[in-house]
Parts: C-alpha cells; structure tokens; sequence
C-alpha cells in the first residue's frame, strides 16, 4: 500500500543578533513567530513559509523573512535541511533553513509585537515542530565556524576595535577570554588590520580601530557540516530548553 501523505518543500531562517541581557552582558537571541494556525496553534517557531514552485530557495528564505520580521541581512546562508519523516503532522514537510546573523542596530529595527518577539538563543521555550532542535543545531554551526571562519564580522561594522571583537567571541562561544591572548592570538592570523585610525569619544586613550582583511572568506566557502569523531550529535534539542 502506497503512503498517501504528500510531501511538502519550506523555507525557514535562523537569526542571531547580539543584543544586552539584564546582566549588561552581550548575549545570542534569536526572533521567532507565534503560530496563528494549527498544527501548534500559539507556539513560537522560526520565520518560514512554503517554497513556492517558481522562486529560488534563497529569495523565498530572503522574503519570508523580511515579511515576518522586516529583516535583511546581509549574512544569509543556507544551513542545513531537516526532513524527518514524522517532524509535522499531516503532510510530510521538508524544511530547507537559511541562518542569517544582524548587527545589533539592525535587530533593534525588526518588527516586534505580539506575534514577533526577540529570545534568548540559549534559553528558549518549548517551541513548534523541531524548532529548538534547528535552532540547537544552528547555536552548534556558529560556535564551530568561530573557530576557523571570519563569521564574527557579521556582528560588527566595517570598523572596530579588539574589545568589541573580543566581546562578540566572549558571547558566541559563552566565555570570557583574557583580552592579551585573544590579542595576540587575533593578530597571529593575520585576518584582521589596523586601520591607523582610533575610536573617538572615549574618555581615555582611544583604542585602534581594525577592519578585517578583505582577502580573507566570510565563511568557510561550503554548506557541508562534518560532525568530528566522537562529538555528540548537534541535531537534538537544545540543552536549556525550557518545557
């Protein structure tokens, strides 16, 4: 007997920003949506649609997200695609998802309200479908992709300084690091540059401003993850995950 359920293709975006916690420090939060329909009617779940026949994934993860949120930004790249048999009731939905990483001025301009709202990457709630398991999975890619990929320019502008690069690996990788060695760690590979110019309005001495090399890749050129041996795997829910 032939399985009558139909198959169906989406589209979905992870966002990071940095913003601000309670504590004053920078932390990862993430924008979701609150289903206005059923299945999980009143759940949180990542910004997506249905991928129409005639529109590149890309563009539909681009407008889908802007029309949610009225986001768009510059980072969008394709993550992973989640496609478990039994991951929605009904049809069989195969979810395409994008992540896309905003400076912090940007993510204060996203549409908020009540079915759009800014959570803590690292402790959310019980969200619909595998969203916590997508998103668990997308917090693993960005803290591997620190280690070898310029990815933190994301976060930032054209310009800035070793702090404000410093603060951005302390909020990603969720731990402090001593400001001499990430120095010198930093300029040892040589990705980033001294512009010759400092930060003004600062009450002491003005730190040097930086800007990264442009030679060097914003990403590790590739949508391929390999899982090292031995690593537990990234695609489950997300450890804090509150229920």
């Amino acid at each position: 007997m032939s399985d009558a359920r139909a198959s169906r293709l989406a589209v979905s975006t992870v966002i990071f920003a940095l913003r601000t916690d309670d504590d004053g420090l920078a932390t990862l939060w993430t924008p979701l949506v609150r289903r206005t329909r059923d299945p999980h009617l009143g759940q949180w779940a990542l910004p997506g649609g249905w991928l129409p026949s005639d529109e590149e994934l890309e563009a539909a993860a681009a407008r889908t997200l802007r029309s949610t949120t009225g986001l768009a930004p510059k980072y969008l790249e394709q993550l992973y695609t989640f496609g478990g048999v039994d991951r929605s009731p009904g049809d069989r939905v195969i979810s395409v998802v994008y992540w896309a990483l905003v400076q912090s001025d940007e993510a204060e301009r996203a549409a908020v309200g009540e079915n759009v709202q800014w959570f803590a990457a690292d402790d959310l709630p019980a969200l619909a479908f595998d969203h916590n398991a997508i998103i668990g999975y997308a917090l693993w890619r960005l803290r591997t992709k620190m280690e070898y990929a310029r990815i933190a320019h994301a976060f930032l502008g054209e310009t800035f300084t070793l702090a404000q690069l410093r603060e951005v690996y302390e909020a990603v990788l969720q731990k402090p690091l001593d400001p001499a060695n990430f120095r010198r760690t930093i300029e040892s590979t040589g990705t980033v540059a001294a512009t010759g110019e400092r930060l003004a309005g600062t009450p002491h001495r003005p730190p040097m401003l930086y800007r990264y090399d442009v030679a060097t890749n914003l990403t590790d050129g590739t949508f391929t993850t390999r899982i090292p041996p031995g690593k537990p795997d990234p695609i489950k829910p997300h450890p804090r995950m509150r229920t």
